[in-house]
Formats: C-alpha cells, sequence, structure tokens
C-alpha cells in the first residue's frame, strides 16, 4: 500500500542508538549524469540517487538517446549503479521545429536547468515543460546566457519560464540571436570560444548548467552576482568536473548531507543517558550527554556539498538549540549562559549564503528549543524553490505555537513551547521531513501528503520507523477523521 494522505508522528519515548544509510546526493548525481553523457566512453556511478528527481534526469537522457543502465544497490535501498555509455558530447536524438522533441522536468530544478543548456549540444529542436510549480520558477538568467551564446530559446508564454522551446546545434546567428532563422544554411558552426555572462542571484544551478557543457560547447563562462566566487554549488560543479573520469571510469557518488541532517537534529530530540560534571567555566553541575548516539553512516567529508558542515555548526549552536542543560544556581547562571551563548553563536545567526544550503531548514526547525532568539539570514533562494520555503516554514512553525517573525529575507524563531498540528507540507519534500524530525519531540504532529519525499528520498519514514541500528524506531500512524486507525510499517511507509 502507499503512504496515506495523513500520518502522525509519535515522539520518542526512549534512548536510541542507531547508524542510519541515507541516499546518494541529488546534486552530485543529476550533475554526474550529465557529466556521464558528455563523457567519451562508458560511466559507472555508483551510490547514485535514486528518486523522483534523478529518475526524471534518467529518462530524460534516455529520451535524447543515450544508453543507460541501472542496477540495485547492496547497501542502501535508495541508490543505484548507473552506466552512462557517455558519446563526447553528441546527443542522438532531437525533433523538429514542427515537431520538437518532449523533455518532461517535473519539479526538477536541476533536470530543468542543467538539460536546458545541455541540448544546445544537439542539433534539433527540444521542448521542455514540468509541473505548474516547475513553470513558476526563474530561468531567466540561464536563458539570457543561452542566447548570448548564440542559441534559440523561446519560452512559450513570453516570460523566460518553462515551458520553452530551445534550438539545438553549436552554431552562432548571423545577426540577431533571437531571430526565427528558418534556413539551417544561414548558420555556421564556429571553433572560436563563446563567451556570456550568467548571474546567481536567483539560482546557482544557472551556473553549474552552463559549466558542465562548456567544455564541449566551447564556451566561456563568466559568473555574476551574490556571492559568485564563493558560491558553494558552483564550487561542488567546478570540483565535479575537475575529478570526473571524462574517457569512462566509475565515479562513486557520496550520501546526501542534507537528508542527513534530519537524522542528526532527530538525536538532539531523543533522550540520552546522562551525568554530571563540575563545569570551571560556570561553577556549577552540567548536564553532560553521551556523544552521538545517532549517526549517519559515511557522513561526507569531500567538501563538495556546503550542508556537509551541519554537524560542527549544529554543534556550536547547540547551547541555543535545547540550551545549556545545567543545575542553575538562581538567576545569575541564566545570565551566564545567556552570556556564553551570545559569545559563542555568532550572534545567533545563521546565513543559508555562508554557512549552510538546504539543511538550514532543519536548523529552523530545532529553534524553538533554543534559550535565546535565533536569526537565519540570506534565505532568499528558499522563496523559489519547491514551495515558497519562507512563509511555509513560518506558517507551519507559527500553526504549532512558535513565534516566528518574517524580516525581509530573514526569520527570526524565538524560543516557544510547542504543540501539535496538521502540517501542510506544499508539495516540499523537505518541509514533510523537517517537521517529521520536529514529531519525534511534539507530540500531535501530523503531516499531509507526505508521499512527497520520494523527490530526493522515498524510503525516508522507514527510516525512521525502522528498529535501531538501522532506524530511529519511532511510531508512525494513519490518521482518518482525526484518529488513528492503522500504525504504519515496511512498505506502508515507502513513497512512490
Amino acid at each position: 500500500m502507499a503512504l496515506p494522505d495523513l500520518i502522525e508522528i509519535v515522539p520518542l519515548a526512549q534512548p536510541v542508538r542507531a547508524e542510519i544509510t541515507v541516499p546518494g546526493s541529488k546534486s552530485i548525481t543529476n550533475r554526474a549524469l550529465i557529466l556521464a553523457a558528455l563523457a567519451d566512453g562508458e560511466v559507472t556511478l555508483k551510490g547514485a540517487l535514486w528518486s523522483e528527481d534523478t529518475q526524471i534526469m534518467v529518462e530524460c537522457l534516455q529520451k535524447l538517446g543515450f544508453a543507460v543502465n541501472v542496477t540495485p544497490d547492496p547497501e542502501e535501498f535508495c541508490n543505484r549503479t548507473i552506466i552512462v555509455k557517455g558519446l563526447g558530447g553528441k546527443i542522438p536524438n532531437a525533433g523538429m521545429a514542427e515537431k520538437p522533441l518532449e523533455l518532461f522536468v517535473g519539479n526538477a530544478g536541476t533536470a530543468a536547468r542543467f538539460l536546458s543548456a545541455f541540448v544546445c549540444l544537439g542539433n534539433g529542436v527540444y521542448r521542455l515543460s514540468g509541473v505548474p510549480r516547475m513553470h513558476e520558477r526563474p530561468q531567466a538568467a540561464l536563458f539570457s546566457a543561452l542566447r548570448e551564446l548564440g542559441y534559440r530559446v523561446e519560452p512559450e508564454k513570453g516570460n523566460d519560464k518553462l515551458p520553452v522551446n530551445i534550438f539545438g546545434g553549436r552554431v552562432v546567428f548571423h545577426g540577431d540571436p533571437n531571430s526565427k532563422i528558418k534556413d539551417e544554411d544561414a548558420m555556421e558552426r564556429v571553433s572560436t570560444k563563446r563567451l556570456c555572462r550568467v548571474s546567481i542571484e536567483e539560482s546557482s544551478q544557472f551556473a553549474s548548467a552552463l559549466l558542465l557543457c562548456a567544455k564541449i560547447g566551447n564556451w566561456e563562462i563568466e559568473v555574476v552576482g551574490e556571492n559568485a566566487e564563493e558560491s558553494p554549488y558552483v564550487a561542488m560543479t567546478l570540483k565535479l568536473i575537475e575529478v570526473f573520469p571524462k574517457k569512462g571510469g566509475i565515479f562513486q557518488i557520496e550520501p546526501d548531507a542534507s537528508s542527513g541532517s534530519y537524522f542528526l537534529a532527530a538525536e538532539k530530540f531523543v533522550e540520552q543517558p546522562e551525568f554530571l560534571e563540575h563545569s570551571e567555566r560556570f561553577g556549577v553541575p552540567v548536564k553532560t550527554k553521551l556523544l552521538q548516539t545517532v549517526k549517519v553512516k559515511h557522513w561526507p567529508k569531500s567538501g563538495w556539498q556546503i550542508d556537509e558542515e551541519f554537524p560542527g555548526i549544529l554543534a556550536l549552536a547547540w547551547s541555543l538549540f535545547a540550551g545549556l542543560e545545567m543545575k542553575r544556581k538562581g538567576k545569575l547562571v541564566e545570565e551566564i549562559i545567556c552570556k556564553f551563548s551570545r559569545e559563542n553563536c555568532a550572534k545567533n545567526e545563521i546565513s543559508r549564503k555562508n554557512e549552510l544550503g538546504d539543511s538550514i531548514m532543519t536548523a529552523i526547525i530545532l529553534a524553538p528549543f533554543a534559550v535565546l532568539p535565533v536569526k537565519f539570514t540570506d534565505l532568499g533562494r528558499l522563496r523559489v524553490q519547491e514551495c515558497e520555503r519562507v512563509v511555509a516554514l513560518r506558517t507551519e512553525l507559527t500553526k504549532c505555537g512558535a513565534k516566528v517573525v518574517e524580516e525581509g529575507d530573514t526569520l527570526t524563531v524565538w524560543p516557544s513551547p510547542l504543540h501539535g498540528a496538521e502540517i501542510e507540507t506544499y508539495n516540499d519534500h523537505r518541509m514533510a521531513m523537517c517537521f517529521a524530525i520536529l514529531g519525534l519531540k511534539v507530540p500531535g504532529i501530523k503531516i499531509k501528503n507526505p508521499a512527497c519525499v520520494k523527490k530526493t528520498f522515498p524510503n525516508f519514514f522507514q527510516k525512521l520507523a525502522a528498529p535501531p541500528p538501522h532506524g530511529l524506531g519511532a511510531e508512525i500512524w494513519e490518521i482518518k477523521n482525526g484518529q488513528r486507525v492503522r500504525k504504519l510499517s515496511g512498505k506502508d511507509l515507502f513513497a512512490e
């Protein structure tokens, strides 16, 4: 049976020791699939994520004529070994102006952006479309860069968003690059590098899309906009290009740090054995808990994923998240705790631009358990992802009793007593997973449309419910008419 439309997460009642495997990185998998198709030889991708977004990419590559073979991964059910026969920059299949080759990208931003640049290397016409939300998401900066390179890019609604028709061919147009040229003889192949500038103010995926194809396309890309030189996802792309086996070979994809963040956060909600240790700093006994009773197996250490930093930032901020649990001696100790927090937690701020990627949503869910308000900054890109995540987080946390203030692209979350609520996920996988973790602490958290986790982590709820050490042993119930009707386990918790 499929995941029900509404489920309830029951808080964990006892200590848990677990080592969880999480699926491969979506960001790395979809980049690696493009690089494998561009390689001059057969590439084997190990540990590749197998979820809605990566299946979409594989299906599009197959429709473009690439041989892609997918086999199970023995260690992680939602990973696959994927073998791609690279063709050195050639794209076998294409459509014509009167009948473009259709590519459906769902709500996968990486597929939409990477394929927009990739099909320019082909010789024909391609139509990219997706779900309604994907048709709302920004594409203009990428389309502008492709036109600057000489390609014909025609959005159907004239708004520089999907659906779009892209005319491939490593060519330049004489005159206006946007003109509708019918005669192929009016085009000529060129050997000189073509230049373009691309802004990453709205999405770093625009730059990554161009950089992945730049060598084959003979493009030179200038990346401009917010923190362009240090953008972590642009840096990931450049590092992958550098180490990828361009003549064929084997490439190992590491686990997804954003997905792993949920289980590291869950540890903070689980009762753990503790003992009192005298603190020289505070002069009082401090309740010290065992270190890391919940681990993520093969935590990435390559430096490719910005969310690889989540454990360190979480450790630094934990004097806020759940507080320094102490046997307090009056108000003076409370004041010392607050002073320590201010001195050691970077002014109680966490930035999506400089410190965390998507795992900042996990940190936001933890923030109501702080001893001081926590400010989350530079959240602008969250507004144009799977849903308007800034508003969604504020709305759903407020529904649970939290005090959350939205100012510009900043959310400030105040220490708050929380209660249960029915959580709207907005068909956003990360909203579902974040609030499911909250349900491990707060009674009465119910998740609507939990199956949306299929986008990146189809067996997320299975891992939540599986007995330790391979899961957290959480109870998950189907809810109908406000009542628990069935405890879920096994296949009932897989999102498909």
